[in-house]
């Protein structure tokens, strides 16, 4: 995919000219009832990354369960090989539920997604090893990897849009930094399940049945997911959508080609935010363990230290760039991740709990920059009426060639080179693409989501 005809544009600066209906009254948001939206959303977040963290956590012990090898190193190549496939079929999802969400609702959409996601996740704590039923175990598993990838093809694109329609334009990204807030609680809940479980279980009791536990935990979690999305209705700005047009089918075509611009600054920032979010909280507790031989729970009990303090600064990052503006966080993003990826991973390297700890606090805070911005930043690229079409097939094919295939990518490429420092390298071409994208893109910070009328906080 060539940059080439954005570059022929000069950055712009000022949003771009709105439909008339932006210029109409504004919408009085209730605040309660934007605290519900952000909550089901959030929830749906959690759970989806719940998975993926467990996934990436107990990676080594998975490879054992339905990839029996005498190469520790290709059961890790074959277990992250599964959990890139679901990100194969991202796209095929996100072609199916983004349209979908914007002809027929963004609600009922997300409760689908839901629904499936918690199946295919559950699905996955009752597969049989690959001692019991042969090559049918690791079949089955990707079976129930594909089921989670083309549902979460429609899921964050349809909650960051959930979010970003329902709250106000001064405090949108305040609200749309909960998003990610949901991502990270999940990613601790999945990695403290998985620490605990290693510190309290002997390893044949962690193979055998233990492994289990943090995917069966997918039921309960999707029923009260789906409770939530259930009692919510639909956006303002789709419903003022719906009261204005006949809510035609928006063909495939016009939601890429008639969005290319939008399209290439999404796949540009998604590329940076996700590479380098599945290198920090995917990759590394493996590369801690498999890599430089690091103790197993330690490991994990600093990558669950780095989560909780991005945790408690992911609201108050939000809200600078509701102050500041989305362009200035994503850029400091940018540089900090060209300039410190290779000395954060020089101090992992190094080994001891304290040079450990500081380098992933390091890529950390780089991180946050992207996770309180991007729910925000990426629904103002697109108009209304396109808006869950669109980002989501950008959303996706960013995520699925770039972001969810990094672990993968990333290890082939350390196998190949022998070259430890291969995710500093990874990390930092991510950030110069990212750079670039933010350069081109316009500040949406404070101003109507395009095709919307002002959204302001109801008193």
């Amino acid at each position: 995919m060539s940059a080439a005809p954005v570059a022929a544009a000069p950055p712009s600066r000022r949003p771009p000219a709105p439909v008339p209906r932006a210029a109409g009254a504004p919408t009085a948001t209730d605040p309660a009832l934007v605290r519900r939206a952000v909550k089901a959303a959030a929830l749906g977040n959690a759970m989806e990354w719940f998975d993926f963290g467990v996934y990436s956590y107990i990676a080594v012990t998975l490879g054992k369960v339905f990839f029996p090898s005498g190469n520790p190193t290709a059961q890790l190549l074959s277990t992250f090989g599964a959990f890139a496939a679901a990100f194969l079929v991202r796209p095929l999802g996100g072609m199916v539920f983004g349209p979908l969400g914007d002809r027929v609702g963004r609600q009922k959409v997300l409760a689908v997604t839901m629904i499936m996601m918690a199946a295919g996740t559950f699905a996955i704590g009752l597969i049989p090893s690959y001692a019991t039923i042969g090559v049918w175990a690791p079949v089955l598993l990707l079976a129930a990897r594909l089921v989670q990838g083309f549902s979460t093809g429609g899921e964050y694109a349809g909650a960051s849009t959930f979010i970003a329609e329902y709250a106000p334009d001064r405090r949108r990204g305040f609200l749309g930094s909960w998003l990610e807030f949901g991502t990270l609680a999940g990613y601790i809940g999945g990695a403290g399940l998985v620490t605990l479980m290693t510190a309290l279980l002997s390893d044949g009791d962690l193979m055998s049945w233990g492994w289990r536990i943090p995917f069966l935990i997918a039921g309960p979690m999707g029923i009260v997911g789906l409770y939530l999305r259930m009692r919510l209705e639909e956006t303002p700005a789709f419903a003022a959508e719906v009261a204005e047009t006949a809510r035609p089918k928006v063909p495939l075509r016009e939601m890429v080609t008639g969005q290319w611009r939008a399209l290439l600054l999404c796949v540009g920032l998604v590329l940076v935010f996700n590479v380098t979010d599945y290198m920090l909280l995917s990759y590394m507790p493996s590369y801690l363990t498999s890599e430089l031989e690091y103790d197993e729970t330690h490991g994990l009990l600093v990558v669950l230290g780095v989560m909780a303090l991005m945790m408690v600064v992911q609201p108050f990052a939000g809200a600078l760039t509701d102050r500041v503006g989305r362009r200035p966080v994503i850029a400091a993003g940018c540089a900090g991740f060209l300039l410190l990826s290779v000395p954060a991973l020089l101090l992992i390297r190094e080994g001891s709990l304290l040079a450990v700890a500081l380098g992933m606090g390091a890529l950390g805070m780089l991180l946050v920059c992207f996770t309180a911005s991007m729910p925000s930043a990426l629904p103002a690229l697109f108009p209304t009426r396109v808006r869950y079409g669109s980002l989501s097939i950008g959303f996706n094919v960013s995520v699925s060639l770039f972001g969810g295939t990094t672990p993968l990518v990333v290890t082939a490429l350390i196998g190949a080179t022998g070259d430890m420092m291969m995710p500093a390298y990874y990390m930092m071409a991510a950030a110069v693409v990212g750079g670039v994208a933010v350069w081109f893109m316009t500040e949406s910070a404070g101003r109507p989501l395009p095709g919307s009328a002002p959204a302001v906080e109801e008193r």
